[in-house]
């Protein structure tokens, strides 16, 4: 089996106890190492993704994009990187200090967190925690406390009211991811990552559609992207709760913004995709990156579909949509998987076969059929509502006597 990333750690702990270090000074070291270089590894795809955003969207919009600095305009995002370093910090008169300049650097610190429990190959992944769902919906919750932070700290009521508006979107929308994050780990029957990915022989999507489009939604309005950019509004003038940020403090936001949008491809993939999984990822494993990374970006690629296509949808009817029908219909599957679930065992029908995985698929179409039924009914009443004339009062039929009219 070719696995160079772990001869090289297996190397280093050698070397390290050669030296005479004691194993746990090892552990303690090796582990830095590893953060370092998942870190590096994040922020350098990082700056590849604003080349990667810039191109996509001038694609869309029938342009060309970066094509000056360097071949294909790759060296852009540095140039843009030199660019936000330069600029004058500055800092708002009758800020918290301490509370602003804090605030970027948790937006884009609580995504690199997430990467710790990510498995990218086999025998690549940073820690492997029997709570590892928990630890992506407590990480997921912290990154919103950035935005409230740099709202509140900037002193200016536009950036409060950005702020404001991210707790009435963000918080609600995170109810419905954690309830489709459910489905997995019924599934997979664990909340371990790599276990969850290691369980499916057959992809979840295939088993539980319907909470990966709740999931991806769901992401989607976590992320304060379009159509669900109410919480920076970037399309106008005032630019929500960073109106008042500028140079490199401005650009942990952006760049916080662009890897999450990458990690949470990532984390479909690993809870509906298969992860890492993929031909020759056995005897390769660093196959598995590859897999993985290719998966995250080609939901990355239908994040900024869906960005660049939508118009922004009003905060009420935002609400609306998650409240009324994303949540409910998270419940309803919950709890028609786990009935499932049981029922199938209970047959003998083993978790993760195929005949499973059919039956699976068989009640999302049918809750999906159901839900379309119900949606079609509600607006056809809506729209009869709306539709018909008001009655026009009528005096001659009511019984009083109609008095004069005098025309001018």
């Amino acid at each position: 089996m070719f696995d160079p990333m772990n001869s090289i750690a297996q190397w280093l702990t050698d070397l390290l106890s050669g030296w005479g270090l004691s194993s746990g000074l090892v552990i303690f070291i090796l582990t830095l190492l590893g953060v370092v270089v998942v870190a590096t590894f994040v922020l350098v795809l990082d700056i590849f993704l604003v080349w990667v955003e810039r191109k996509v969207v001038a694609r869309f919009q029938d342009r060309l994009g970066p094509n000056r600095l360097g071949p294909f305009g790759l060296i852009q995002p540095l140039a843009d990187v030199i660019k936000l370093l330069i600029k004058e910090d500055i800092t708002p008169s009758g800020a918290d200090r301490v509370v602003y300049n804090l605030a970027p650097i948790m937006a884009l610190a609580t995504v690199l967190l997430l990467w710790a429990v990510i498995p990218f190959a086999p025998t690549m992944l940073g820690a492997d925690i029997s709570v590892g769902v928990l630890y992506i919906v407590a990480i997921g919750a912290i990154g919103t406390l950035g935005l409230i932070m740099a709202g509140w700290a900037s002193n200016n009521k536009y950036a409060l009211l950005g702020a404001l508006r991210t707790v009435a979107m963000t918080v609600s929308y995170e109810v419905p991811m954690v309830v489709s994050l459910l489905l997995p780990v019924i599934l997979a029957r664990s909340m371990s990552l790599q276990e969850i990915v290691n369980r499916q022989s057959i992809w979840y999507i295939v088993a539980a559609p319907i909470a990966a489009l709740i999931f991806l939604i769901s992401a989607i309005a976590e992320l304060g992207r379009a159509p669900f950019d109410l919480a920076e509004a970037e399309s106008e003038i005032v630019a929500g709760f960073h109106i008042e940020y500028s140079g490199m403090k401005f650009g942990l936001f952006y760049a916080g913004e662009l890897l999450h949008a990458v990690t949470m491809g990532a984390l479909f993939a690993t809870f509906f995709l298969g992860g890492w999984k993929g031909p020759f990822v056995e005897q390769v494993p660093i196959l598995g990156v590859v897999y993985l990374l290719a998966k995250a970006m080609f939901l990355y690629w239908v994040i900024m579909w869906v960005k660049y296509s939508l118009p922004r949808v009003r905060i009420d009817h935002m609400l609306d949509f998650n409240w009324k029908l994303l949540t409910p219909l998270a419940l309803v599957m919950v709890m028609a998987t786990a009935l499932l679930d049981k029922l199938l065992i209970g047959l003998a029908i083993p978790a993760g076969s195929l005949a499973y995985t059919f039956w699976m698929l068989v009640m999302n179409i049918f809750i999906g059929w159901a839900t379309l039924s119900l949606l079609r009914t509600h607006a056809r009443v809506e729209r009869m509502r709306v539709g018909e004339p008001k009655p026009v009062a009528r005096p001659e039929l009511s019984g009083v006597k109609p008095t004069g009219i005098t025309k001018v």
